[in-house]
């Protein structure tokens, strides 16, 4: 059976001059022993699964609370959520949204999760499901996110080329 996650790319025009008139976005890493220590491909939006009968922008809304203890309409700059399309990787369908806002990177609060561990242990151990987040300009983005949401990068670059989400 298809799964269907759910996120939420959080963005922010870069106003330091480092990246020109480029922007910038919040992705979070994720928790737990298989993802220490990798970094390349291993970085990742907010999302997770939908629940049944959830609405799939409410369940984007949702997962980006739970994994980075921001409220979206804390940090956003509009309510307005830009469509970013649907894309199928493996056995899942992601859906995502963006909006733009701001947030301090370090004021991360995840929700987390248990596993065994050591594996074959018998000992469950609690693990952050996002261990640290970082603003990236799109080019480090795209050498950083997992490689089934780079789809969502240039959906975004090709909706803000358009207007899309601009300041009124």
């Amino acid at each position: 059976m298809m799964k269907h996650s759910a996120g939420l790319l959080l963005y922010r025009r870069d106003k330091t001059g480092r990246h020109g008139a480029g922007i910038e976005v919040l992705l979070v890493h994720p928790g737990g022993p298989f993802w220490a220590g990798k970094d390349a491909h291993a970085w990742s939006m907010p999302k997770g699964e939908i629940d049944p009968d959830e609405d799939a922008l409410a369940a984007a809304q949702r997962e980006f609370a739970e994994e980075t203890g921001f409220a979206p309409a804390e940090v956003a700059a509009s309510g307005a959520a830009i469509a970013l399309g649907r894309y199928k990787h493996g056995q899942k369908i992601i859906q995502a949204w963006a909006i733009e806002g701001d947030c301090d990177p370090a004021r991360l609060r995840s929700n987390s999760f248990s596993m065994e561990w050591p594996p074959r242990s018998g000992q469950m151990r609690d693990f952050p499901e996002a261990d640290r987040a970082a603003w990236f300009d799109l080019a480090t983005a795209r050498r950083r996110i997992h490689k089934n949401q780079l789809p969502f990068l240039d959906a975004l670059e090709a909706c803000l080329a358009r207007g899309a989400g601009a300041p009124d």
